[in-house]
């Protein structure tokens, strides 16, 4: 079966770098579907350099609102493609996020995620979802326990300080008075707070 690493959803072009992921987080979306607009991303094996460039060859780059970093797994757990393929998306012109769980720092133990990714990513998107560490792992069940919530603060504080358009995220279904909470915990780092649908198994892409 052909891996999905390119693929278009909304009005972005997507990148499916890796599966894999420290967390296990009650909501994802990869514990009820396949994929999302018909392509499947789970992947047998990651990507070379040479097979994004194949994939990329089938579509115009310039059509698209920004290239986005977001498949099946925490695009940072693949950091030297990750940084290889934002680098050539630049180069090309290209507006660019990451979607991530913001535990980069913890996966590559002693690397500064945020500064490497700083002069090739504009926007970073970090899914929060919970106002304490303790809520945030009873939902996200990460492999860093409670480390994980500090460190993701922390590597937002980062990407606001290297000049990364920085927001973070939270499901709707967790309540007001836990957005608001959320919302405080956001302010605190000097990123953006967005609210997002919650998706389920009867969402249609």
């Amino acid at each position: 079966m052909e891996n999905t690493y390119v693929y278009e959803f909304g009005d972005s072009l997507y990148f499916n770098l890796t599966n894999r992921c420290p967390n296990n987080c009650e909501f994802c979306l990869r514990r009820f579907k396949e994929g999302v607009s018909g392509n499947r991303l789970w992947l047998t094996k990651e990507p070379t350099f040479e097979e994004i460039e194949r994939d990329l060859s089938r579509f115009t780059l310039s059509k698209y609102r920004e290239a986005v970093f977001c498949g099946f797994g925490e695009p940072t757990c693949n950091l030297e493609m990750l940084l290889m393929v934002a680098k050539y998306l630049k180069e090309k012109g290209c507006k660019t996020r990451l979607n991530t769980n913001g535990l980069g720092n913890l996966v590559n133990e002693g690397q500064d995620v945020a500064k490497l990714i700083a002069p090739y990513i504009d926007f970073v998107s970090i899914s929060l979802n919970a106002s304490t560490a303790e809520g945030y792992d009873r939902i996200c069940h990460s492999r860093f326990g409670k480390e994980a919530f500090g460190a993701m603060l922390q590597f937002a504080r980062d990407c606001v300080a290297a000049g990364i358009d920085t927001t973070m995220s939270v499901v709707d279904i967790i309540g007001r008075d836990e957005i608001e909470a959320c919302e405080k915990v956001v302010n605190s780092t000097g990123a953006k707070l967005r609210v997002r649908a919650t998706i389920d198994e009867n969402t249609e892409y």
